[in-house]
């Protein structure tokens, strides 16, 4: 296998902020072994969300297995949620702009057992629709939970 060493466009504060809630919660948990260190893991995790990387490339590029690359994006995944504003403090914020843009976007799935619900006639594909609020700029302001694709873009951004 061939491999090779990538840039991902982010800061360096960006992933030293992720660390810093990696070790917390490792020391949380009382974790006292991991495979790879929490910078490591934390740019494991960026290098998912940023370059789309497959958990196999990531577990080949850190010498980790594909389902421990799967378990540490899915632990910093969760802490950045957490970190997530809520939909009321997100409609607040985007209150005090001069305008915010509301977009929908469906991400494509395979098919499941139950096909009906995520077939978006719009796409005429399955997925699943997410709605997202950003600022005048772009950056992102609130998204919606992931909702089965047959749902209407309007549906999708009315708050639950």
């Amino acid at each position: 296998m061939l491999s090779y060493r990538a840039a991902i466009p982010l800061s360096n504060r960006t992933l030293a902020r992720l660390a810093d809630l990696i070790r917390a919660r490792r020391a949380e948990r009382r974790c006292r072994w991991r495979r790879l260190s929490a910078g490591r893991q934390a740019l494991l995790v960026l290098a998912h969300l940023r370059n789309g990387d497959t958990y196999t490339r990531l577990a080949s590029g850190f010498s980790i297995g594909t389902a421990t690359a799967w378990r540490y994006v899915r632990e910093g995944v969760d802490l950045l949620a957490a970190l997530a504003e809520d939909l009321h403090a997100a409609v607040a914020r985007a209150g005090r702009l001069a305008y915010a843009i509301l977009d929908g976007t469906l991400i494509p799935i395979d098919r499941l057992a139950d096909q009906k619900p995520y077939y978006s006639g719009k796409h005429r594909r399955h997925g699943l629709n997410v709605q997202v609020l950003a600022d005048p700029i772009g950056r992102l302001v609130w998204a919606s939970p992931a909702l089965p694709g047959a749902v209407h873009d309007l549906t999708a951004a009315r708050p639950i």
